[in-house]
This record gives C-alpha cells, structure tokens and sequence, in this order.
C-alpha cells in the first residue's frame, strides 16, 4: 500500500494580500484576530502573516493597549 503524502497549501499573507497601506492600531476587530483568548499575540506560524507584516502588526496590537482598546490581561 502506498503511502499518501499530503502537501499543505502555503498561507498567503492577509495584509500583502489586501490593498491596505498600513495595520491600523484603531481597528480592532481585525487585531482580536491575532491574540488569542489568553490576550498574547498569536505567532506568524499560526496566523499565516509575512514577517514584514508580522512585525506592523505587534506594533499595532501594543499601541491599541496602550491606549486601552485591547487587553492587556
């Protein structure tokens, strides 16, 4: 019996992906999707964004807690 070998599809990054110019910090619906329930930042291999992007992103997330619009926990 031959063994099957499955190739996982790469993730494309949401952000390069789009037509936005920048992560905005004020966005929050699109930031919950990158912390998790426990209020940490979700990792690159979990959620699939370039490191570019990855980075714009925490920077955002940390801004948005600084000013209280997301947890901190």
């Amino acid at each position: 019996m031959p063994v099957k070998i499955f190739k996982r599809r790469r993730r494309i990054c949401q952000f390069c992906h789009s037509s936005k110019d920048f992560i905005d910090y004020r966005d929050t619906k699109v930031l919950q999707n990158y912390i998790d329930n426990r209020a940490r930042i979700k990792n690159r291999r979990r959620t699939g964004v370039c490191a570019k992007h990855q980075r714009e992103l925490s920077q955002a997330i940390k801004r948005a807690r600084q000013i209280g619009l997301l947890p901190y926990k």
